[in-house]
C-alpha cells in the first residue's frame, strides 16, 4: 500500500489525480530510486525506512478491520502531505484509504515525529557545544561569539472560530507566528510554535524557554543575533538604528550577513515542506493542529540536514510581516557588549 502513496505523489506532480484505489505490497516502493523518493517525500529510501522503524511502534494499532493501514503508508502519506500541502481527500482517494482513516492517522504520525525532537533540535546551552558553532558563524563575516541567529516566520491558517482577531498579523492575514533559532549550517536549534499571528517577535522570545534561560544567565559567553524587532541584551545583539562611523557600518554589515542565515533556514524549511508556504495556500486546520504540523516539519528539517539530503533551488526568504522596532531602554552592559564588538570587528 505504500506504493499507492508513491503513485499518488507522482500523479499530484503531473497534475493527474485519479479516484481509483490501488493496493500494492508496501515493499514495492524499494524499487523506486532515491531521486524519485526525495522529490515526493523529501527523503531517500534508507531514511524512509529508518523513520518507519522509529515511528512504527506508535503507529501499529489494533483495528477491527482485517487490514490495518500499514506503517509505511501512514508515514509516506503524511510526508506527502507535508511536502505538497495536498488535500486529504486527494491523498486518501489515491492511496485507497478513506479520508476519515487518513485524518486519524496523520496526527499520530505528526506526534510521533515531534517526540523525536529531543534528539534532533537542541540549543547549545553548554560551553562544550559552542566552539564549533561560534567558529562557523565567525567564518561568515567575522562576527564573534555567535551561538545562534533568531527570527520569526508566519504560517498562514484559516480564520479560527475562537479569538479570531488575535491571529491577524501586520499583513492582515491569519497566521501562527513561529520563532526559529538556527546555527550557521541552518540546523534548527529552537522552534516555538504556539503564538497567534498578532504576537510580537520579542514577546515570543521573552516567554520562550530559551529566552528565559538566557535571561537567567544560562549561557555565560555567547549571544544570539536578532533584527530590530528584538531588544538589545547582553545575550542578544541587534543592529544599530543609525550607524554613523565606518566601524558602526561594518558592524551592521557583518551583523546582517551573519543573521541572514536564519532567513535562509526558514526559506529551506518552507521550500522542503510546502504545506508551510503561503504560496501554496493556507493550512485548513485548527491552530493547535497547525502548531503540531510546524513542530513536526522542524524535526524533519533537521533529519534532512543530518543526512545531508539535497534540496533543490530555494526561493527567496519569505516576506514575513515586519514586527516593527522594539523600544526598550537597553542596560549598560548590553550597550557595552555591542560597543566592544563594534570596536573589534
Amino acid at each position: 500500500m505504500a506504493m499507492a502513496a508513491l503513485a499518488l505523489l507522482d500523479d499530484i506532480a503531473n497534475g493527474r489525480i485519479r479516484r481509483e484505489r490501488v493496493f500494492r505490497d508496501h515493499n514495492d516502493f524499494l524499487a523506486q530510486d532515491d531521486d524519485w523518493l526525495i522529490s515526493r517525500f523529501r527523503f531517500p529510501r534508507a531514511v524512509l525506512l529508518e523513520l518507519c522503524a522509529e515511528l512504527g511502534p506508535n503507529l501499529e494499532r489494533e483495528t477491527m478491520r482485517s487490514h490495518a493501514i500499514p506503517v509505511p503508508l501512514q508515514v509516506l502519506t503524511t510526508l506527502g502531505f507535508l511536502a505538497t500541502g495536498s488535500f486529504q481527500r486527494e491523498l486518501a482517494d489515491r492511496s485507497g484509504i478513506s479520508q476519515s482513516s487518513l485524518s486519524r492517522a496523520m496526527p499520530v504520525v505528526w506526534d510521533g515525529i515531534i517526540r523525536m525532537s529531543a534528539r534532533y533540535i537542541r540549543f547549545p546551552y553548554d560551553a562544550f557545544d559552542q566552539p564549533n558553532i561560534k567558529m562557523q558563524f565567525a567564518a561568515i563575516a567575522g562576527f564573534p561569539n555567535v551561538i545562534g541567529a533568531i527570527d520569526c516566520t508566519h504560517i498562514a491558517i484559516k480564520a479560527p472560530s475562537e479569538e479570531e482577531f488575535a491571529y491577524v498579523n501586520r499583513k492582515h492575514f491569519h497566521s501562527i507566528n513561529v520563532q526559529i533559532i538556527c546555527d550557521a549550517q541552518m540546523r534548527l536549534t529552537n522552534i516555538v510554535a504556539r503564538w497567534p499571528g498578532s504576537t510580537h517577535d520579542s514577546y515570543i522570545l521573552t516567554n520562550s524557554m530559551v529566552g528565559m534561560r538566557l535571561q537567567a544567565g544560562r549561557v555565560r559567553d555567547g549571544w544570539l543575533l536578532g533584527d530590530r524587532g528584538y531588544p538589545l541584551k547582553t545575550w542578544l545583539l541587534t543592529p544599530l538604528t543609525n550607524p554613523q562611523t565606518d566601524r558602526e557600518r561594518r558592524y551592521n554589515n557583518a551583523h546582517s550577513r551573519t543573521r541572514s542565515v536564519v532567513e535562509r533556514a526558514i526559506g529551506q524549511l518552507k521550500c522542503r515542506w510546502r504545506c508551510l508556504d503561503r504560496t501554496g495556500g493556507m493550512l485548513l486546520y485548527r491552530p493547535d493542529k497547525v502548531c503540531r504540523i510546524v513542530l513536526a516539519c522542524g524535526v524533519l528539517h533537521n533529519v534532512a540536514h543530518r543526512h545531508g539530503i539535497p534540496l533543490g533551488e530555494v526561493a527567496a526568504p519569505p516576506d514575513d510581516p515586519d514586527p516593527g522596532p522594539i523600544y526598550v531602554q537597553p542596560n549598560q552592559q548590553a550597550v557595552h557588549a555591542r560597543q566592544h564588538v563594534i570596536a573589534t570587528i
